[in-house]
């Protein structure tokens, strides 16, 4: 018998505590693709699924720098390449005068890679997801917690990755079809 691909197994929980425990415990058994679904935040994921790897502030800061640079930029091309005009005696190219513009171009581009980066990160807009296929998915936006492993995971195994939700003491473990 062929069976269906599936993207994973998801496990619910009664409490964040025990959703916690298991993510630790999932981390600990060696499993790397996990993800939680809570109806709060619930702080302790953070460290229990090793969520600190963020790449936005280093898009954030690089988005930031180009802004300045490209403000900066092209007001020197247009003052002092592209019509060079004296007015008064001053010099062209005149930093203390193009501070302003570049430091408003540095916030709108960081404001902009800022906003575009969080979008692309967390892989939005995404009005569809697998777990949406699993019927008791709608409690986790009211009171459940659950743990998904999924199934792209190199130590994922449907029927070993099943038994070891299950020492884990879930309510459920349901399978998350494609």
């Amino acid at each position: 018998m062929i069976s269906k691909p599936i993207y994973g197994l998801i496990a619910e929980f009664d409490n964040p505590s025990s959703l916690v425990a298991a993510a630790r415990s999932a981390r600990a058994a060696g499993y790397r693709k996990l993800d939680a679904y809570t109806p709060f935040p619930v702080e302790e994921l953070n460290d229990a699924l090793d969520l600190h790897k963020n790449k936005l502030p280093l898009l954030v800061l690089i988005g930031g720098l180009l802004g300045c640079l490209g403000g900066y930029g092209l007001e020197y091309w247009t003052t002092v390449i592209a019509y060079p005009l004296n007015v008064g005696g001053r010099p062209l190219h005149s930093i203390p005068s193009f501070i302003p513009v570049a430091f408003e171009t540095t916030i709108l581009a960081a404001a902009v890679t800022a906003v575009l980066g969080m979008l692309a990160l967390n892989g939005l807009p995404m009005p569809y997801h697998p777990v949406f296929n699993v019927e008791r998915f709608a409690l986790a936006s009211r009171s459940r917690f659950f743990l998904c492993i999924e199934a792209a995971d190199p130590k994922f195994d449907r029927e070993g990755t099943a038994k070891f939700l299950e020492l884990l003491g879930p309510r459920e473990v349901s399978e998350v079809a494609e």
